[in-house]
């Protein structure tokens, strides 16, 4: 066969195949977007969501008058410490919101849970994602090959996708309840509602935060370029490449990384077809700090020749940037935003994750399937991956602090567009609206300890906490645009997931296990339960704060009879709570010990962990403990640039609810938001709920 015949052939394949991007069946379906809300005389009910907002700052700058719209609700309706979640992790915390209930109801615990069976038979456990798993596809009923590409009978259908990824948080979420009686809901950004959940009476719309990935299928891998010399390497998170020289044109040649290419043959040694590749030219001014950066998006408009100048310093607007994968489509649409870190002597060049572009997009990221590219439609690109902020290229010191200050703000831009675009969009029902900058600014800026900051002079600390200040400022400039628009006969609920604290120490859960007798492993200090002997371990850290034992009949290499399983977790819980820091005689670094018996109340339950660790003030597990590693010394500091946390014990951290309606509740809980939604429209607390209305006496 010619190299015409062969492209002939993949073209009518093409037809068949539609283009079709994996993830768009729902779009293929025939589903209609939720028409803008018609004034049915429904009620008016706005949440902002402020990720991580903290009750001491935000009652510091209330009495410091730079808060006026947040001060102006709390003389209206009350402002409170707001009961957090148990452990208070934001996919956990929001979970808690959504559904009114506890985890033992919507089974979310951790950022990361342990899966009992992994497809590896030699091992006990392994970690994967809380909120969501991947789903492989059926076994293909045909295969063939054109060329060098590989096509099979998934590729014909264009409702079958290569993989499905499914919603893992249970429970009811609030909004079910508004739907089925026809009040409308908008929800914007919301954590832990990926995929997002749909809507069946078409009343909901929601574009999911939290927990949607990049064009990687990651949480976010960024892409860091120079022309120092060096090996590419990749950080989990981030990837490192080299930018090198072509001698012929004197120009720069540098290759962005995509997914691999399912229609090529997987790789002998990696298991994984190749990857998707695009080249860019960089052409540098010899004079000036600027770049030219070139680009073809093949396959697009006839091969779509793309170019941008950058100087020193700048970030680019979102490019778009289309990975081929067969000679004649389909193409993959991704978007990114470049930043010239530096141009002499030698070039630094950062890449942000490839995010989906909201008007082409090729993930379901939102209910319906086109609200998110009527969203971009009404306010240009955004991003879309659910951690927009990048902390880990701050992480892995790719960035530094100002650098990650813009970028942060640039995600913080885009949500304030986003909300002007909500509020122009809103009739009635509910609106709510996600912040994730007060979370993710806070994580690299917040410091009010009396210690030193693990790098920052003191000087610097304190200008940076200005930072988290500034932010919180903003955030009041959104409820006041919010108060502007809807008037004084809405109802206004600010709250928050947690708070915030400092991270100064990390306690390594499995290397104290270790060192006490529970866990039998001579592993590296960053391995994955290193060469663990199951037979003698009877306990292990997984997660940020879970600790699970081994337990007989549930671990495939269980070890722990259950009738052992309480007097075990007494003894674990007393010598955890009993433990001193070595350097800080009299410190603590655990201050409560939750048990899941105990805690959780519900179906879910008997999959959580058996412990929930609540880590004092300044402290946090370690960085290896959440994948299930060892520390080479069970405390030490903590000297990474995320340098504060709230995954501590949870009434250390509360988080916030301020209102215009008068809160009655003198210790309102997350559980109980939702209830107090409902009860707005006149709906009683359902029996899924956990939580009451704050609004509201309690019943004698």
């Amino acid at each position: 066969m010619n190299r015409t015949c062969k492209l002939n052939l993949l073209s009518a394949l093409l037809v068949i195949l539609g283009a079709g991007s994996p993830g768009c069946d729902r779009e293929s379906s025939g589903r209609t977007p939720v028409p803008r809300a018609k004034n049915a005389g429904h009620k008016r009910v706005l949440v902002l969501g402020c990720d991580g907002m903290d009750p001491r700052l935000v009652r510091k700058l209330i009495d410091e008058n730079r808060m006026p719209n947040f001060a102006k609700l709390e003389q209206q309706g009350g402002f409170r410490p707001l009961e957090t979640s148990i452990p208070p992790q934001s996919p956990v915390a929001w979970s808690n919101f959504i559904t009114g209930a506890n985890p033992g109801v919507h089974g979310v615990y951790d950022f990361i849970h342990r899966d009992l069976a992994p497809a590896d038979p030699h091992l006990n456990v392994t970690p994967r994602t809380s909120t969501s798993i991947d789903v492989p596809p059926p076994e293909p009923l045909f295969e063939f090959q054109v060329s060098k590409y590989q096509f099979n009978s998934s590729h014909l259908n264009p409702f079958a996708a290569s993989q499905t990824t499914t919603l893992t948080r249970y429970g009811v979420p609030f909004w079910n309840y508004l739907d089925e009686r026809g009040i409308p809901i908008q929800i914007y950004k919301i954590p832990a509602n990926y995929p997002p959940s749909e809507s069946e009476h078409g009343h909901m719309c929601c574009l999911a935060g939290m927990g949607v990935p990049d064009a990687l299928a990651t949480l976010g891998t960024y892409q860091h370029f120079s022309t120092e010399p060096r090996a590419a390497v990749d950080l989990g998170g981030g990837r490192r490449d080299r930018i090198v020289k072509d001698f012929k044109t004197g120009t720069y040649i540098a290759t962005i990384i995509g997914p691999p290419n399912e229609f090529l043959p997987a790789s002998s040694r990696t298991g994984l077809p190749p990857k998707l590749e695009v080249e860019l030219r960089i052409y540098r001014d010899p004079e000036n700090p600027s770049l030219k950066i070139a680009w073809i998006n093949e396959g697009v408009a006839g091969n779509e020749s793309r170019e941008l100048v950058l100087n020193e310093g700048d970030w680019s607007d979102w490019q778009e940037i289309y990975f081929l994968k067969t000679p004649v489509g389909p193409s993959l649409p991704t978007m990114v935003r470049f930043y010239v870190q530096q141009v002499h002597p030698e070039i630094k060049l950062y890449v942000s994750p490839l995010n989906f572009i909201p008007t082409n997009c090729a993930a379901v990221i939102s209910e319906p399937p086109k609200f998110v590219k009527e969203i971009g439609e009404a306010i240009g690109p955004f991003y879309t991956q659910g951690f927009a902020e990048t902390f880990r290229a701050r992480h892995f010191k790719d960035i530094d602090d100002e650098e990650y200050r813009k970028q942060a703000d640039i995600v913080l831009d885009e949500s304030m567009k986003m909300l002007d675009y909500a509020l122009e969009r809103y009739v009635d029902g509910v609106l709510f609206f996600y912040f994730s900058s007060t979370d993710l600014q806070s994580h690299i800026f917040w410091w009010d300890s009396t210690y030193p900051h693990p790098f920052r002079s003191e000087a610097d600390a304190r200008k940076y906490h200005g930072v988290v200040e500034r932010v919180y400022e903003r955030m009041d400039e959104a409820l006041g645009r919010c108060m502007a628009s809807l008037g004084d006969d809405a109802a206004y609920i600010v709250m928050s997931d947690h708070g915030f604290g400092n991270f100064r120490r990390q306690f390594g859960l499995n290397s104290w296990l270790r060192e006490n007798g529970y866990l039998d492993s001579d592993g590296k200090p960053d391995l994955f339960f290193g060469k663990t002997d199951w037979s003698k371990t009877r306990a292990y850290g997984l997660g940020i704060n879970s600790l699970y034992l081994n337990l007989k009949g549930r671990e495939r290499m269980g070890s722990v009879e259950p009738g052992d399983r309480d007097a075990l977790l007494d003894e674990i819980t007393a010598r955890l709570l009993a433990y001193e820091d070595p350097s800080y005689p009299d410190s603590h670094p655990i201050a409560r010990v939750y048990r899941r018996d105990e805690f959780y109340k519900g179906p879910e339950a008997i999959n959580a962990p058996d412990l929930i660790i609540g880590y004092n003030r300044d402290y946090r597990s370690s960085w290896q403990t959440g994948m299930g590693g060892f520390d080479r010394t069970v405390v030490s500091d903590n000297r990474e640039a995320w340098s504060a946390d709230h995954c501590i014990a949870h009434d250390f951290v509360p988080g916030i609810v301020l209102s215009n309606r008068r809160i009655v509740s003198e210790a309102p809980a997350l559980i109980d938001v939702a209830p107090t939604i409902l009860a707005e429209f006149g709906i009683s607390t359902p029996a899924s709920m956990q939580g009451r209305n704050m609004f509201a006496p309690l019943s004698p």
